[in-house]
């Protein structure tokens, strides 16, 4: 039996962490899930830090967070802190701390949270493979817990919270090579942190567990609260849910969902931030959205009178085994991608020149055995056929999407491959709004991926025909289940970031978005460098202003390139690498 990671993953209720104080609000306990973001400007630019920051608190935020790469950034927190308070904007600020121990301790004196990166904080981050003996790894643990304590102390002193963030990819080569680049290893890395700080009887903290990678970051958040919960009732700290370098548009929006929604309908997180690369106010009402349609979703009660054991491990993915079935031409299940199902009334009004986004196979004329979970002598019925069947949860059960179908899994023999829906109810959905149905839709259908379980789905949240395709492999591709295009990895902007990133994400999307299968991570600095691009196959990284570093994987390849000639050094190198072909005359689109 794993860990459990929260209340109960079939009945899920909120997770009841101890509230953590940031300024005149809190995070855990019973406040709302808090909303939060980041400014975009300089950190030297107040007038420009205020008036963004203004409009972020007109947009809804409650949390504001702004980069503090250098001890001189730090100190003019206090001129934007003061501004702020004059113009009646009590909104609390966190300084985003990397690499520089002085810059916390002088940020510490001006906000009202400090954000560090155990990664990066105090610790090597040189990519060096190497083997610690236990002595090794413990002198090294000694030396950065002497340059962690006087932050401690301070914000202890000064009663200021602090989030212990970690991030998939800029682990420090201590925590590398000891746990690898793993979930695990960004919890230890994070727990190591937090013993340092119970050591001074300081309790103020928040943890996040961030990657661009929904799947992973998933697994790591279900991890840190088991080894939480595990550690004991004292240990039950504020979770601060997101995705980092989710990208831009509908991509970003479905990624976020995804890995932000799934972990909210597990109880888990106490405060939301959705990364786009955007200005940073189209981040809260998408973050608003997600919330409402997460606790819509999680009224209905799976009623039953026991649970089964879970048909997936919670900490790694595995897609549940099925057998391969042909249904008119269309093989599905086993080894073969998730395939997308359309109701039969779109066939005749779906437009589109790429022939990777077709429909499928059609609901109503597909033979599918649709039954209630909770009936028993339906499962048994269909685990009876010693041949494989396309199973999926009936409609107009007054269920829960993502538990029903859980059931489902648990329950039917594994041969049977199995139709996600993203709705049981298509009718209460008639009146959604697009923003509205692309959340439900890629909460309910990315989390049940992620978390393996679905041989094909079905999205009927969209009414527009086309936008329900294309948001259907776009969930595919954003879950990391189907790969149909090229994707981008691309951070929000901040004040470290040393060119125009969504100016810039548009022109290496418009030059490579012909490239499916490809990687392409897009960093404002080296903060969300080589590391944070994690799996990416290509990176594009600011080293300087006006200057662009190109990255293979996580090595640099080609520097100080300038800016303007970037994108086309770019091209290049994917040429280079075996990579590239020329994008076809036709525009490979929906139309909408």
């Amino acid at each position: 039996m794993p860990l459990p990671y929260c209340n109960n993953p079939w009945q899920p209720t909120r997770w009841l962490t101890r509230s953590v104080p940031v300024g005149k609000i809190a995070i855990g306990g019973d406040n709302p899930i808090r909303l939060q973001s980041m400014l975009t400007t300089d950190t030297m630019n107040t007038e420009a830090c205020v008036s963004e920051t203004l409009r972020l608190v007109q947009a809804g935020c409650e949390i504001v967070r702004i980069t503090t790469p250098t001890v001189r950034d730090a100190a003019n927190l206090a001129n934007i802190r003061n501004e702020l308070r004059n113009r009646g904007c009590n909104v609390p600020l966190v300084a985003d701390i990397h690499f520089k121990p002085a810059a916390a301790l002088e940020a510490a004196l001006h906000v009202e949270k400090i954000r560090i990166n155990p990664g990066n904080y105090a610790d090597k981050k040189k990519f060096i493979v190497r083997e610690y003996t236990d002595e090794q790894y413990a002198a090294e643990l000694n030396r950065v817990r002497s340059e962690f304590l006087p932050l401690l102390r301070l914000c202890k002193q000064r009663k200021i919270a602090m989030r212990i963030g970690t991030n998939h990819g800029s682990l420090s080569d201590r925590i590398l090579n000891r746990y690898g680049d793993t979930p695990l290893g960004m919890v230890e890395s994070a727990l190591e942190f937090a013993r340092f700080a119970r050591e001074e009887s300081y309790h103020d903290l928040v943890f996040s567990m961030k990657a661009s990678n929904p799947k992973i970051m998933i697994s790591a958040y279900r991890l840190l609260a088991a080894h939480l919960r595990q550690l004991g009732p004292d240990w039950n700290y504020p979770l601060h849910l997101g995705v980092t370098e989710a990208g831009d548009g509908e991509d970003g929006r479905i990624k976020s969902a995804i890995g932000i929604g799934s972990l909210l309908l597990d109880g888990l997180g106490d405060t939301i931030r959705i990364s786009l690369t955007e200005p940073p106010e189209n981040e809260i009402p998408v973050a608003e959205k997600l919330l409402e349609v997460v606790n819509q979703e999680l009224l209905p009660k799976l009623n039953i009178s026991s649970f089964p054991n879970l048909p997936f491990d919670p900490f790694s993915y595995n897609r549940r085994p099925s057998e391969e079935i042909t249904l008119n031409g269309i093989k599905i299940g086993a080894t073969n991608p998730p395939r997308v199902c359309i109701p039969a009334h779109h066939s005749q009004l779906i437009s589109t020149t790429n022939p990777q986004l077709i429909p499928e196979f059609l609901y109503e004329t597909t033979p599918i055995h649709q039954i209630d979970p909770r009936d028993d002598s339906a499962i048994e019925k269909i685990n009876s056929s010693h041949h494989p069947l396309l199973v999926s949860v009936a409609d107009d059960l007054p269920l829960p999407v993502v538990p029903a179908f859980r059931l489902l899994a648990a329950k039917l023999h594994p041969r049977h491959p199995i139709l996600l829906k993203d709705t049981l109810n298509i009718h209460h959905h008639t009146k959604e709004t697009e923003l509205s149905a692309l959340l439900r839709s890629s909460v309910n259908l990315g989390s049940l991926l992620c978390d393996g379980i679905g041989d094909a789905i079905l999205v009927r949240c969209e009414q527009n025909p086309n936008k329900a395709l294309h948001l259907a492999y776009n969930i595919l591709q954003a879950s990391g289940t189907r790969i149909f295009k090229t994707e981008f990895v691309a951070c929000p902007s901040c004040g470290r970031t040393l060119f125009d990133l969504q100016s810039t994400t548009a022109r290496i999307r418009a030059a490579t978005a012909h490239l499916p299968g490809l990687k392409i991570a897009v960093m404002g600095c080296i903060v969300n460098g080589p590391g944070e691009m994690a799996d990416a196959d290509f990176g594009y990284v600011g080293g300087a202003p006006g200057k662009i570093n190109l990255y293979v994987g996580k090595t640099p390849v080609r520097f100080n390139i300038p800016e303007e000639k970037a994108v086309e050094e770019l091209i290049s190198l994917i040429r280079q690498h075996g990579k590239w072909k020329d994008p076809e005359n036709s525009k490979n689109e929906i139309k909408n």
